[in-house]
């Protein structure tokens, strides 16, 4: 009795087995691109230091700062995102455990006469309550939940990653608008000088004329000269408000915090100074190349999830707790009953659930590969612009100095011959114009040279310091775990 029984236990499940559904053949075909190819290290070296907007040595920019990173609402959305993506981990963490529920219910019944009551039961109306533990335990024999926790994870850590991302731009984003604001101040500085020369030069006029030494023509021209200075004061001044008000709204206010920003201290020509070198590996600790990488990991994990869907479930059920006919007999000890058992659950027939899950898995390490090679490939294009620009602004900025140096002493020259009646009013105008125009050059390529630094800066992933020790905040766990598992060929999973 026993072999037959035996027998036709392995003949069931020999059926079932035959009958279960197989996962597909699709394998991923996306590659992730070879680090080491591109320049980047096989590892990412250390994090960048949070605060590199210190370099400024500038406390109102400090503040601004601080400021956009705390009421962000871009930053507080991503960390929203952090605390969710942590919960699901939870969730699948969870999964692993053994789940434990309490049940208990009573109803108001009629008993069958004719079923298996005996009287005085049968036929009549009574209580029926049953109470009690039930524990359900899956086994992972296949790694479907460790895998889904994994998946989780590395989802979790990405998004940690994000955030720390998103700090770095806004930052970045501040730090631009407020060199912008600077560089507004200083173009303001240039039309006021302009205002204050052609002045003078009025002055000027007006003494040679009553000398006899100009005419009238001369003296309106001059007089002309003086209100287009003015208009482009007043220009000028009207873009350092506006640029202003752009501050304002990146570190959240309004309105209210416009007197609150003055005019910027900071020293463009020696902020941020570029090292002699600046390793290609730099790249390797940006967090949204960080963070495309562990999303990778997550796509692997959750296709050897969707794979682990095809095999059996198997668990472990039981049961404590009592029942009766009637409630004041519910919690006596001739009431309990209990029980324990394996249970399995193997998918038969779905109509393509489980094959489809699979290949939307296996499409997702595709597209999550396609994304970390675009991010790096990005950041490789970002940062050599970024280096090209900075060396031709460095030559642009010395020719320019020449230039500006040879104008002022032009108009230098000018203007004490205009002074002792050398020259004419025309000569003058000529040599101001290519002094002015040197000024707003000079002031518009060192801006443009510190937005550069500040754009490399960001491309690098916030430091130019390959050792930099200190961790971007919230992103210390991820960019470590990130940093020890470099991606490969995702399809050898």
């Amino acid at each position: 009795m026993n072999k037959s029984a035996a027998s036709l236990a392995l003949a069931f499940a020999a059926t079932l087995l035959g009958g279960c559904i197989l996962p597909p053949k699709d394998e991923p075909q996306q590659q992730a691109v070879q680090a080491g190819n591109l320049g980047l290290g096989q590892s990412a070296p250390p994090p960048a230091p949070a605060g590199w907007w210190h370099a400024y040595n500038d406390p109102q920019l400090d503040r601004l700062v601080d400021e956009t990173l705390r009421d962000s609402p871009t930053l507080a959305q991503a960390l929203a995102r952090v605390r969710e993506a942590q919960a699901m981990a939870d969730v699948a963490h969870a999964g692993q455990l053994p789940d434990v529920s309490y049940d208990a219910q009573a109803q108001r019944q009629r008993f069958s006469s004719t079923f298996i009551y005996p009287p005085p039961y049968a036929g009549n109306v009574y209580w029926q309550a049953q109470q009690g533990f039930n524990l359900n335990w899956d086994i992972d024999f296949w790694g479907k939940q460790s895998s889904l926790v994994k998946q989780a994870r590395s989802q979790t850590q990405a998004t940690q990653l994000d955030v720390a991302s998103a700090r770095l731009a806004l930052a970045g984003a501040v730090a631009q608008a407020y060199i912008n604001l600077h560089r507004n101040y200083a173009l303001a500085d240039v039309a006021q000088r302009t205002y204050e020369q052609r002045q003078r030069i009025l002055d000027i006029t007006r003494s040679r004329v009553h000398a006899g030494l100009d005419t009238n023509v001369d003296l309106r021209e001059a007089e002309s000269a003086v209100p287009q200075a003015e208009v482009a004061l007043k220009q000028a001044q009207a873009a350092q408000a506006l640029a202003v008000h752009q501050l304002a709204a990146l570190s959240g206010h309004g309105a209210e915090a416009y007197a609150g920003i003055v005019r910027p201290t900071v020293d463009l020509d020696t902020a941020l100074p570029l090292p002699q070198e600046l390793p290609a590996d730099l790249l390797g600790r940006r967090p949204d190349i960080l963070a495309a990488r562990l999303r990778v990991e997550a796509a692997t994990a959750g296709r050897a999830a969707a794979k682990a869907e095809f095999y059996p479930d198997v668990s472990i059920n039981a049961f404590a707790g009592s029942n009766s006919i009637g409630l004041v007999d519910l919690f006596k000890a001739t009431s309990g009953i209990y029980g324990a058992g394996p249970a399995i659950h193997l998918p038969v027939f779905d109509a393509g659930r489980l094959k489809a899950n699979y290949r939307g898995a296996t499409a997702g390490i595709d597209e999550a590969v396609a994304s970390y090679n675009d991010t790096v490939l990005q950041a490789i294009r970002q940062s050599a612009d970024q280096l090209s620009d900075l060396a031709a602004l460095g030559v642009e900025l010395e020719a320019q100095k020449r230039s500006l140096d040879s104008a002022e002493s032009a108009y230098k020259l000018a203007e004490e011959r205009y002074k002792a009646g050398l020259s004419s009013y025309l000569t003058v105008l000529t040599a101001e114009t290519q002094v002015l125009d040197a000024r707003r050059q000079r002031v518009e390529l060192v801006s443009a040279q510190a937005i550069a630094r500040v754009t490399l800066l960001l491309s690098v992933g916030g430091s130019f310091d390959p050792q930099a020790p200190l961790p971007l905040d919230g992103a210390a766990p991820a960019t470590q775990t990130a940093a020890s598992n470099p991606a490969s060929n995702p399809s050898s999973n």
